[in-house]
This record gives structure tokens, C-alpha cells and sequence, in this order.
């Protein structure tokens, strides 16, 4: 995207949020803005494509916190009427060419980003993009594109390779992203001599603006390639390996450098970021890097004691269950979680549920109605004092 893009596209209304929105809520619209004009969701919807596009260059400005500062710079300077003839002043004829003050925002120096700076530099950081200096020939980059994968709990906790099958835009593969007939060649182009931006001058003034001959390319195409028409890419079904690490979590999102859309005529291609989505586990629960599991144990276990054999990912492992445990207690197995990054591994918590039973025998009544009897004083008297206070 070019400077002129900034310049005359709101961002912020394509994506349909205020000017001041955090971070969060711009990549909330994006996701699901992007879910609903994606082309895979729109078959054959030129207008659904052309959204799902836009809503793609949007974010990618927006997304990143360096450009969205500078798109925002860029956008309050020409708003502000910064680039304006200046009026007649002080009575005299005429009028001033430019209002110095009110092309540098009236900052003090020190006090603005163009501070101190100079026209010139004002101007070529400007029409570069924001880099503060003339802008790099060549071909854009391409954009970015998203998709989503659903993995199973185990592969999310151990970590997999899958064939991630999608239709997007890829290379040409008859112009090999070239945009050319073949046996033609991009030729370099007259009017900026390849550099892809032109010189313009503006009264005292001069800037630098990209190539309207080339597009900013730098080259021309003579012999457009009948596949894709001189753009170096197409929309096609592409099919690429995919590695999961261990311990990946839902919702995570894996980012595939250079595997998006191909830039315009052999540009640097963007990235694809694969959002995960990990499907429940009918045993094992989550959180964070550690697993969680709710066993059920009897009355008598709870009050006696018991060792117990629980489950894991690498086999079942026993745990001590002391005499006299609360039902809702938590007990820990150290390392029968989840890998992290360092090596290391998260824990597995068993929560204890103690089941009543909502049958007995009759021996088994006599049996609580005598230990019941028995139950100690001072557990008695707790009972009856909060019977006293609630009853």
C-alpha cells in the first residue's frame, strides 16, 4: 500500500472501530469481519473478495502499534489543512507559499516528530511510508491471509505436523510471479528508470512520489501473462506442512513467514498465520501448562484414607489420599502436565469429589447412624452453633 492509501483511506472505518480503540477490540473487529467476508465463506463474491481485502489492509496497518502511529501522524497533518497556501498576512498583497508554523503542527523543538527536521525530510518521510527516506524500489509486499485449524487435545499437548489444505492467492505458476507472457520479460521502466518513485517540484519545493508509470514497481510489462493477467499471482489450492509445537494452546495463532499472498509481480510474499482451535478432551481439563482432573472417591476413602491411581499422558500414576480429606481438595502431580518452552513441565491437579451415595444397605445405615453418634463433641458443638446462627 502507498502513502497516497494512508492518506485517503479510513482504517478505522473499515474495520468499524473509534480512533481510540485498544488493540484488543481492533483485532476482535478484524477476526470477525475476516470470518465473514472470507473467500472460502463466499464462493464466486467478487464483493465479499474485495472486503475481505480491505479489511486485511486495514488491520495490517492498524495491527501494528509503529504503523498505526504513523498512519495516525500522517493522517492528522493532512487533515489539519498542515499543506495549505497560506492566507494574506500582516495586510500585504498576496500570500505566503507555505505557513511554515502550521507545517510542522506549531511543535517546539523537541516537542513534535518533525521537530528540528527539515521540509525535505518531512516530505520524503512522507511519500516513503513513514521511513524517513526515499522509498525502496520494487514490488510490494504482499498480504497477509489468516485460516483456522481445529486440533485434537492430545496433538495440541505433544505437538504435530499436519497437511493444512487452503485456497488462497499463490504464485503464478506460468509467469513464476513475474506477471510476463512467457519467453517475455519485465522491461525496466522509461519513466523512473527502475528506481520506482519520480521527483515532482512544487513551487520551492520538491518530493518524491511513487512511479504513476510502474505503479511504484520500477518495471513494465509489456506481454501481460494470460493466467494472471501481469499480477504474478492466483487464487489457487495449495496444500503445506504445518508444525504445531508442544503445548500449543486454543486460540494461539502460528505465523508462516512468507507463505501468504505473493506480492504484485514477484514481491516479497506476506505471511499466513494458522489460528488454533483444540477441541476438549473427554478426561484431562487445562489450564495453562498445567492439566486438571476431577476423580470421584467414596465417604470411607475420604475419612480413611486411600491410594489412588489416576491417569496421566504417560500412564497411570498413584497418589496418596490422606485420612480425613475435604471433598474439593487438590492434590498434585509434579511434571504430568504440559512441556514449556524452557523443557520444563506444567503439573497434573486431580480435584477429590467424595460421592454420596443416594442408596445404602441397612447394615451400612446402622453403620453411620452408630458412627454418627460417635462423631466428636466439638464437631457437634460447631454444628449447633451454626445451626443457631442461620436456623
Amino acid at each position: 500500500m502507498s502513502s497516497k492509501d494512508w492518506i485517503e483511506k479510513d482504517y478505522y472505518a473499515v474495520l468499524g472501530v473509534a480512533k481510540t480503540a485498544p488493540s484488543d477490540e481492533i483485532k476482535k473487529a478484524y477476526r470477525k469481519l475476516a470470518r465473514e467476508s472470507h473467500p472460502d465463506h463466499n464462493p464466486g463474491d467478487a464483493k465479499a473478495e474485495e472486503r475481505f481485502k480491505a479489511v486485511s489492509e486495514a488491520y495490517a496497518v492498524l495491527g501494528d502499534d509503529a504503523k498505526r502511529r504513523e498512519y495516525d501522524e500522517m493522517r492528522s497533518l493532512f487533515g489539519s489543512g498542515a499543506f495549505r497556501r497560506g492566507a494574506r498576512q500582516g495586510g500585504q498583497p498576496g500570500g505566503a507559499p507555505f505557513d511554515v508554523s502550521d507545517l510542522f503542527g506549531g511543535a517546539q523543538p523537541g516537542g513534535g516528530r518533525f521537530a528540528g527536521g527539515n521540509i525535505s525530510d518531512l516530505f520524503s518521510s512522507i511519500f516513503s511510508g513513514g521511513g524517513g527516506g526515499a522509498g525502496a524500489p520494487g514490488p510490494a509486499r504482499g498480504r497477509d491471509i489468516e485460516t483456522e485449524v481445529a486440533l485434537d487435545f492430545n496433538d495440541a499437548v505433544r505437538g504435530v505436523t499436519l497437511p493444512l489444505t487452503l485456497r488462497a492467492p499463490g504464485v503464478c505458476d506460468t509467469c513464476h510471479g513475474n506477471g510476463a507472457k512467457p519467453g517475455t520479460a519485465p522491461r525496466t521502466c522509461p519513466v523512473c528508470h527502475g528506481a520506482g518513485v519520480t521527483n515532482r517540484n512544487q513551487g520551492a519545493f520538491s518530493f518524491s512520489e511513487p512511479c504513476r508509470n510502474c505503479q511504484g514497481v520500477g518495471t513494465v510489462v509489456d506481454e501481460k501473462c494470460p493466467e494472471c493477467q501481469g499480477t504474478g499471482g492466483v487464487t489457487k489450492t495449495r496444500t503445506l506442512n504445518v508444525r504445531f509445537p508442544t503445548g500449543v494452546a486454543d486460540g494461539q495463532r502460528i505465523r508462516l513467514a512468507g507463505r501468504g499472498e505473493p506480492g504484485e509481480r514477484g514481491g516479497p510474499a506476506g505471511d499466513l498465520f494458522v489460528h488454533v482451535k483444540v477441541r476438549p478432551d473427554e478426561v484431562f481439563g487445562r489450564t495453562g501448562d498445567d492439566l486438571t482432573l476431577t476423580v470421584p472417591i467414596t465417604f470411607a476413602e475420604a475419612v480413611l484414607g486411600t491410594d489412588l491411581r489416576v491417569p496421566t499422558l504417560d500412564g497411570p500414576v498413584t497418589l496418596r489420599v490422606p485420612p480425613g480429606t475435604p471433598s474439593g481438595r487438590i492434590l498434585r502431580a509434579r511434571g504430568k502436565g504440559v512441556s514449556r518452552r524452557d523443557g520444563q513441565q506444567g503439573d497434573l491437579l486431580v480435584t477429590l469429589d467424595v460421592v454420596v451415595p443416594a442408596r445404602i444397605s441397612d447394615e451400612a445405615r446402622a453403620a453411620l447412624e452408630t458412627f454418627a453418634e460417635q462423631t466428636p463433641p466439638a464437631a457437634r458443638e460447631h454444628l449447633d452453633a451454626r445451626v443457631r446462627r442461620f436456623g
